[in-house]
């Protein structure tokens, strides 16, 4: 790919984007960006085969041309010290992020690499103190591996921030025909090959002959802001909203910001997830006028890259780069319309029994024993058209399933809200045919057709305005939302949205701040926040056997492949018990994420791995977590680890082990820092037992295993008691009159299982509840 260009001075480095993706520029100093190459071709250095030890003589006999030029290959070659620098400076938003770069500074001196460094950076010869850059290769890689382990908290952070750019950049950039030097290498597609195929031929096609919604079944219902006003203007009133530019506002909270126009309509929802876009498409459906402001862009099929940098950037939160205060757990939520049920895996398992019973009879919220809650369940199923079966089971799936029914352990088919024969493997980037039925295509479509509701993408909520009521009971009144939008010359204008009813939708990390930024003082917001935390564990599945005939998976089944999620063992669930246990799944993870979940100990070492990643596949546990913490901000999630969900995780490891090795596997491992593995098939019964058991005793925490979480919830929690809760069992905020909240922050506790369902059905209930005061107040 073209290099990008780099302008130096005295003092600094300007960065841009390739030309394929141009951009504002940010700049390093040239001290900093000199650090940041010799850091990232530490993790990621040229390799040439003369590099090759005894141990990877026999595959050093199996290489070819891709994978000579992908060990050939650094970082700086592929550019990625300069995508880090850009995202350095316009991407990333982190508590954190300044002692980073104070760390690439301190790296470009003498006295701060030895601070850093320790005395391994001493050299023998004169001058006997040296910057990082002037480090021999060898010895620097010694540093940074003493780093992930170092006894300073800051120093491993440093490991990871810098671990996890350096790998998610390497392997998701792309040049101007979207492909990554490394990706034949890994045995890597890159998108959908389907999918790039029928997009050209869409694109070769007349008019006619096109797909009729080939860009999505919602842009009749999306109103870009960047149009001129007379087109937002002309499209509001189209739809039945009014529409005016204010004569003189006043808002106290507000006062400097005037809005460029106010819209009027019935609700306004904040988000278009699995919570939003439910409430959204009911109370649409029902006559209502509905607007939907939504900080993410609307995506859909032929609109989609299926490139996993490109599509973390524009559908993620945080552009796929949260993670929290620690650098202890890596988050993932969805920033689009539809949220996270556009990049979600699909699996669509309706609210556990004994979740069900908790919050009915520990929490006395009535209404998850009702059998108007169990009739909601249906509702939003029947709607996604959730499904069981399967006709073609993909590589990580099969592991899973397989090692569970050798072992004896109980494995079960996830439900999902897609067709049997929906194999793909692309799910978490957005669905490429409409297949899999999230809110973009279903509830929102509701609101498209109804004629009664609009989308707003890209804009921002600012805050929740509210007045106080002419009573006595203390209480203030939803009158709207001010949010911030770009128009189309790109500067930045207020809008207002005055509404009878307000739904802040935003998910379980969002939701709490916009509520503080809206003046509400209820000392739960944006506490008790869980995550469901995940660990990983892996298994080698080579598509080559010189002993054998029989190759298992089929060396047609690439780990990248096929339904996400379809298999489920809740062998450590303890559902009969406490409730609290673990799950074990499968996830979807393309090159980049899978690469900075690796654990890394030397450049050649990670490249050897990731050669293997096709054929590799990922079990994870599931912790229901006893554990929680706050969110006062997405960019400033604090959490800590409770003790038995750290015991759960750790017996979740351990079957997840034993699955992957029952399954056939050839070497198994987990991601701890140190990198062991084991050669299955070449262990003594008593190696494989120990191995297991020393890996599945680690300690999970303090940076010596990555984990993840794809599900957040409870902070902003549902009860019966405004002391300890946020919201009634209507979903209504305790502080504020009409103003809802229709998101997982609601979940009085942790789930256990994925959330999608639950939202939506606890969302549809809520949506009654809207109905009700909308009502109520047309008779008054």
């Amino acid at each position: 790919m073209d290099q990008k260009k780099t302008q130096s001075s005295s003092s600094s480095v300007t960065v841009s984007e390739p030309k394929t993706n141009i951009v504002e520029l940010g700049t390093l100093s040239s001290n900093q960006m000199e650090s940041l190459t010799a850091l990232c071709d530490t993790f990621l250095p040229s390799i040439h085969l003369n590099s090759y030890g005894d141990h990877h003589h026999q595959e050093a006999n199996n290489i070819n041309d891709s994978f000579t030029k992908f060990l050939y290959t650094s970082a700086s070659m592929n550019g990625t010290p300069q995508h880090i620098a850009w995202m350095i400076n316009n991407r990333l938003q982190h508590p954190k992020l300044n002692l980073c770069k104070l760390a690439l500074w301190l790296l470009s001196t003498r006295i701060g690499t030895l601070i850093l460094c320790g005395k391994a950076s001493i050299s023998n010869q004169f001058p006997y103190l040296q910057k990082f850059s002037k480090i021999s290769p060898n010895k620097r890689e010694e540093i940074v591996k003493s780093w992930a382990t170092s006894c300073f908290k800051l120093i491993r952070i440093l490991f990871c921030a810098a671990k996890i750019l350096v790998f998610l950049v390497f392997f998701t950039q792309v040049n101007e025909v979207s492909q990554n030097p490394s990706w034949k290498a890994l045995g890597y597609s890159g998108p959908d090959p389907d999918f790039k195929k029928e997009k050209q031929e869409n694109s070769n096609m007349d008019c006619k002959e096109k797909d009729d919604q080939p860009f999505g079944p919602l842009y009749e219902g999306i109103i870009s802001l960047k149009d001129s006003q007379k087109i937002i203007f002309h499209r509001l009133q189209g739809l039945g909203f009014s529409v005016s530019k204010p004569l003189s506002f006043k808002n106290t909270r507000r006062s400097t910001e005037s809005p460029a126009f106010i819209i009027e309509c019935d609700a306004v929802v904040v988000g278009s997830g699995s919570g939003g876009g439910v409430i959204a498409g009911i109370v649409a459906n029902s006559g209502h006028k509905v607007l939907v402001l939504e900080k993410g862009s609307y995506l859909a099929r032929t609109n989609l890259s299926l490139l996993e940098g490109t599509s973390m950037d524009q559908m993620y939160l945080g552009s796929g780069l949260l993670i929290t205060a620690d650098m202890d757990v890596m988050l993932l939520a969805g920033s689009t319309v539809g949220g996270g049920s556009t990049i979600n895996w699909a699996a669509s398992i309706q609210t556990p029994q004994h979740v069900l019973k908790e919050w009915s009879e520990s929490y006395n919220l009535e209404l998850f024993g009702s059998e108007f809650y169990k009739g909601a369940m249906k509702i939003v199923c029947d709607k996604m058209g959730v499904q069981s079966e399967i006709e073609d089971e993909g590589f990580q799936n099969m592991i899973l399933r397989k090692g569970c029914q050798e072992l004896g352990y109980p494995v079960e088919t996830v439900p999902r809200n897609a067709p049997s024969g929906h194999y793909c493997g692309w799910c978490s980037m957005g669905c490429k045919d409409g297949r899999k039925q999230g809110t973009a295509e279903t509830w929102l479509v509701d609101l498209v057709k109804s004629g009664n509701g609009a989308i707003l993408p890209e804009c921002e909520a600012l805050e929740v305005i509210h007045e106080k009521k002419n009573d006595n009971s203390g209480k203030s009144k939803a009158v709207g939302v001010a949010f911030a939008f770009q128009n189309y010359d790109g500067v930045r204008q207020i809008g207002m949205v005055k509404s009878k009813v307000t739904i802040v939708a935003c998910g379980a990390l969002s939701t709490p701040s916009l509520l503080k930024r809206s003046g509400l003082k209820n000392p739960n917001i944006g506490r008790n926040l869980h995550l469901h935390p995940v660990v990983i564990a892996w298994g080698y599945f080579p598509d080559s056997q010189p002993m054998s005939n029989e190759i298992w998976p089929k060396a047609g089944k690439k780990s990248y492949e096929g339904g996400i999620i379809t298999a489920v063992s809740k062998v450590v669930a303890n559902f009969k018990g406490s409730g609290y246990g673990a799950i074990l799944q499968t996830p979807g993870l393309h090159p980049g994420m899978f690469s900075a979940l690796m654990p890394w100990v030397s450049g050649l070492d990670i490249k050897m791995r990731m050669s293997k990643y096709s054929r590799t596949a990922y079990i994870f546990a599931l912790a229901r977590d006893k554990g929680s913490g706050e969110a006062f901000s997405p960019y400033s999630v604090t959490y800590k680890l409770d003790k038995t969900d750290e015991e759960n995780l750790k017996l979740g490891l351990e079957k997840t082990l034993r699955i992957l090795a029952a399954a056939g596997a050839e070497e198994i491992g987990t991601q701890h820092t140190k990198g062991r593995s084991l050669k299955v098939k070449e262990a003594s019964l008593k190696e494989f037992e120990r191995f297991v058991k020393e890996e599945s005793s680690i300690g999970i925490g303090k940076h010596s295993v990555p984990i993840c979480s794809a599900h957040q919830m409870g902070s902003c929690r549902m009860g019966v008691d405004p002391t300890t809760s946020v919201v009634n069992s209507k979903g209504e905020t305790w502080e504020v009159e009409g103003l809802f909240l229709g998101d997982s922050s609601v979940f009085p506790t942790a789930l256990g299982v994925n959330p999608m369902v639950t939202i939506q059905s606890i969302s549809y209930c809520t949506a009654q509840s809207v109905l009700q005061v909308l009502k109520n107040q047309k008779s008054e």
